[in-house]
């Protein structure tokens, strides 16, 4: 199988959604964020992703973030909007508005919570797809789906022309070298601790949520795959992983990204929307143990790191309530 041009990038940041301290979104903290992961290396971006809180986030919030994601990378990485929904018109209607606001991909989450059949998801994808002339990723995430794609239905969306690629967040390594064996689809590592690993098996990429806070290591291990040097690859792997243990482990990746970012001061509030809240104080002790194993990352500074549990503590009820249905 010949895989097409990889549209998308492939050091890709799962964007945090910036907030003030009451919830709203901060849009001078976001396109700060934004430039700041290019500058250090990401060449794609996936705005309104499970990282960014798309679930709580309004329709308006969504497509102005492809908006200000295009004015800040201004040509330097791909905007992907991640900002889907459970229900099939809604989520044709956000892509083809963010098609329009000139979004350079689209990735498509599994319904969630409805828990469709195979077929579901298929008639789901296909019609996004059809939607729509942008590249589509597909976003295999059962665990919070409640639903895997399987093996034969992404044979059948790899038909598609507008579908290239796939993020996988299940990590089995055995189902991803059988999709890229028997599909042109490209494969993104979904998670941040296999990245490597599943670079190493021929994905084209990764979309990472640590890649908020450290976007540069992540070029690093990608450039080193791409000319075949693994020991260089292997050696930032290893000095990512309490970072990633940190971010990952703990709470919910948006809410220690918010809590790491804010305590190196690169964002104004570590704030996050209900459901979720900031970490309870056994939890930010922990965030902050492990992230004392951290050294000799590139473009992290933890000498800088000042947390605030008070700031984290609780979520915001925004005055406008998300419209993701």
């Amino acid at each position: 199988m010949t895989q097409p041009a990889n549209p998308f990038g492939q050091v890709l940041v799962a964007l945090v959604t910036p907030m003030t301290a009451d919830g709203e979104v901060d849009w001078d903290a976001t396109e700060k964020l934004m430039d700041e992961v290019i500058e250090a290396g990401a060449d794609g971006i996936v705005v309104t992703g499970t990282t960014g809180e798309t679930s709580t986030l309004t329709d308006p919030e969504k497509l102005k973030l492809v908006e200000v994601g295009k004015s800040v990378s201004s040509g330097r990485a791909k905007i992907i909007t991640g900002g889907g929904s459970n229900e099939t018109a809604h989520a044709i209607d956000l892509y083809t508005k963010s098609e329009r606001l000139g979004a350079d991909g689209i990735m498509i989450v599994t319904p969630y919570y409805n828990k469709p059949t195979q077929a579901g998801i298929f008639t789901h994808f296909r019609l996004i797809a059809d939607s729509t002339d942008l590249p589509v990723i597909l976003y295999d995430i059962p665990g919070r789906t409640g639903v895997p794609i399987h093996y034969e239905t992404f044979l059948r969306l790899a038909k598609h022309p507008n579908i290239l690629a796939v993020k996988d967040a299940k990590g089995d390594f055995s189902e991803v070298s059988r999709v890229l064996n028997q599909t042109d689809l490209m494969y993104f590592s979904g998670d941040d601790a296999n990245a490597l690993p599943a670079l190493s098996i021929g994905a084209s990429g990764l979309i990472g949520v640590t890649a908020n806070i450290a976007a540069g290591p992540y070029r690093t291990i990608v450039d080193a795959v791409n000319r075949g040097d693994l020991t260089t690859a292997t050696e930032q792997h290893k000095k990512l992983e309490p970072l990633v243990r940190a971010v990952m482990t703990h709470v919910p990746g948006t809410v220690s990204t918010k809590y790491v970012l804010h305590g190196l001061g690169r964002i104004s509030s570590p704030r996050v929307r209900l459901p979720l809240v900031g970490p309870e104080e056994w939890e930010a002790a922990v965030i902050e143990d492990e992230l004392a194993l951290v050294t000799d990352i590139e473009g992290v500074d933890l000498s800088n790191f000042r947390p605030d549990r008070n700031a984290a503590a609780g979520g915001a009820l925004p005055k406008v309530p998300g419209t993701t249905r």
